[in-house]
């Protein structure tokens, strides 16, 4: 499929390098020569030095043979007026990225029919979302969630003692009443999809998949169910920030943000009359204890610089801060923030270029069953889709056990009229469920593709 994305940053190379990897071809385009260059040397697409408004540079990017056209450039108004263009030039699809908080629902509403844009997203919401629903389940690292809420997978991180560790997972489903199921696991460098005989380990990330009842019912039963965060300190006052504590001060939440610069301290108190505003430097250590570190549920870093936020989340950690979610855009620096122990990391990009590279696959999927929910797991290493499931399926009403799939593929969930199942090999796929899969590196575009 041809897309062209324009800007190049951070967001908008780790989208690029998503969609090539997904085998589109894609035009970049960037008004940074040098940025356009590197972009050159890096990937194998064409590049296109210009202003994502200028007709030319749009031409010369070939934009009325576009599929999809992405505008992801630092200016909203820039994405909005480019994708406009594009719409007009004869891009069929075209996605904006819209951060400012101002451009609340009411008006995206307004401006996405204006512009005829088929999605605006906000990376910004979309972690603070992400962020917001690990501390009402603080246990877990990473919650992903399907249809309307019925189903979730969450990833989990096993402690020395715990008591999820050395019994076969056969064991464990008889153990326990709570419906759920192990579809995944990450011990080292090494994933697995186990099954019945493979027996956990201290230090083993799990992906579990259940409905969100069963999962707080498992927690309980093996003890690992903390209490969900009510107090919370985030450091760095940017839009995510906004964005998470008007989902905690609505939820009842306490919230503290500690914020370096006056005048955004100023807009932040104007706007979040419920939160505590602290003026002053977060990376002093003294602050953060003088306003009350050692005794919040949570604390969250979302600073502009990465290695900052990693610093002060292992501090916080220090102090034993029950749950410590940390901001981390550059991949070599979140893998080596998963080796300093930092459980929680979020990627504002990451969460995005997952976002766009299902709405791709979704695009291609002209019949058949197709991709609603995608998800990377497993720090990248794995994949959770959930599958519509259409009338001309050829292999429903068949037992899973008798079904022929690939190698490295998991029927992990089916969700059929709103009730979620965990499937055993009696359990078939009938026409309008969705199916979630979990599969190891493998690119699904219909739900046929499991088989072999």
């Amino acid at each position: 499929m041809e897309i062209i994305v324009v800007g190049c940053g951070k967001i908008g190379e780790t989208i690029l390098a998503d969609l090539v990897q997904e085998g589109h071809d894609v035009v970049a385009i960037d008004n940074d020569p040098e940025v356009t260059g590197q972009i050159n040397n890096i990937y194998d697409v064409m590049t296109v030095c210009g202003n994502g408004t200028d007709c030319n540079t749009l031409k010369e990017a070939r934009v009325d043979r576009a599929e999809l056209f992405i505008a992801a450039t630092s200016s909203d108004e820039l994405n909005m007026l480019s994708c406009y263009i594009a719409k007009r030039m004869g891009a069929k699809n075209t996605i904006a990225r819209i951060r400012n908080p101002e451009y609340n629902m009411e008006s995206l509403g307004f401006l996405k029919e204006q512009l005829d844009l088929s999605m605006a997203i906000n990376p910004d919401m979309l972690a603070a979302r992400e962020m917001f629903n690990i501390l009402k389940l603080p246990s877990a690292v990473k919650i992903e969630t399907f249809s309307a809420r019925n189903f979730e997978i969450i990833e989990l991180i096993l402690r020395e003692g715990s008591a999820l560790t050395g019994v076969k997972l056969m064991d464990l489903r008889n153990k326990y009443k709570a419906k759920f199921l192990i579809c995944v696991v990450r011990r080292g460098d090494d994933v697995y999809i186990p099954d019945g005989n493979f027996v956990l380990r201290p230090g083993d990330k799990i992906g579990l998949t259940a409905e969100p009842s069963e999962i707080q019912k498992l927690m309980r039963s093996v003890g690992i169910d903390k209490k969900q965060a009510k107090n919370v300190m985030i450091l760095g006052g940017g839009r995510i920030a906004f964005y998470l504590a008007k989902m905690l001060t609505m939820s009842g939440n306490g919230v503290k943000i500690i914020e370096i610069d006056p005048q955004r301290c100023k807009l932040l108190w104007d706007a979040l009359p419920k939160a505590t505003i602290i003026g002053g430097d977060g990376a002093q250590q003294e602050l953060l204890l003088e306003e009350g570190l050692d005794s919040v549920d949570a604390f969250v870093s979302l600073t502009g610089m990465d290695e900052e936020n990693i610093l002060i989340s292992i501090f916080a950690s220090t102090h034993n801060v029950p749950t410590v979610i940390t901001k981390v855009n550059r991949n070599e620096l979140a893998g080596m923030a998963a080796k300093l122990g930092l459980d929680c990391v979020i990627s504002p990009k990451d969460i995005m270029s997952d976002v766009l590279v299902q709405y791709a696959r979704a695009l291609e999927n002209s019949k058949g069953s197709h991709v609603e929910t995608m998800y990377n797991i497993m720090d990248g290493k794995a994949e959770v889709l959930e599958f519509n499931v259409s009338q001309d399926f050829r292999y429903q009403n068949i037992p899973i056990k008798d079904l022929r799939l690939r190698g490295g593929i998991l029927i992990a969930g089916i969700i059929r009229n709103r009730t979620a199942i965990i499937p055993s090999g009696t359990d078939v796929i009938l026409p309008h469920d969705k199916v979630i899969i979990l599969t190891e590196n493998q690119r699904l575009n219909e739900l046929s593709d499991i088989i072999k």
